[in-house]
């Protein structure tokens, strides 16, 4: 574990989540009533529907499992509290950010299974610099 200093979190509890998910879903929302779109529909609904509750189950199942690795390393889930040491183990290992990549998967999951195409392209954008990947070579 690598160690870092008391202050390297987020020091607004409970924010971070709204601003990372909430704003695009709100927006997402005033789009499809002010320029409605929709992804096909037909043959493809079924597909589109069980693509869509896939990718919500495997966005759980990877922020749930970065909850409990964040837990067996005694580092806060919570962003608005200080973390001690870097977490490179279990989920941590192929991404720096699960949390944040099961929320997106979750999201993603949920516009497909609602055809709700506008919270696709708000996640896209806002997210286009969230790094979730782990730069080590």
């Amino acid at each position: 574990m690598i160690q870092m200093r008391n202050d390297a979190a987020h020091k607004e509890s409970g924010q971070i989540f709204e601003a990372v998910f909430g704003i695009p879903l709100l927006v997402a929302i005033a789009m499809h009533f002010i320029v409605p779109f929709s992804l096909p529909r037909g043959r493809q609904t079924l597909v589109f529907v069980s693509v869509g509750i896939t990718l919500m189950n495997l966005g759980a199942l990877l922020a749930t499992m970065a909850r409990g690795e964040l837990r067996r390393n005694g580092q806060p889930i919570d962003p608005g509290y200080p973390t001690r040491k870097i977490v490179t183990s279990g989920v941590f290992s192929i991404s720096r950010n699960p949390l944040y990549l099961g929320g997106i998967g979750i999201l993603a999951g949920l516009a497909l299974a609602l055809n709700f195409p506008w919270l696709i392209v708000f996640l896209n954008t806002r997210h286009r610099r969230l790094p979730l990947h782990s730069d080590r070579a």
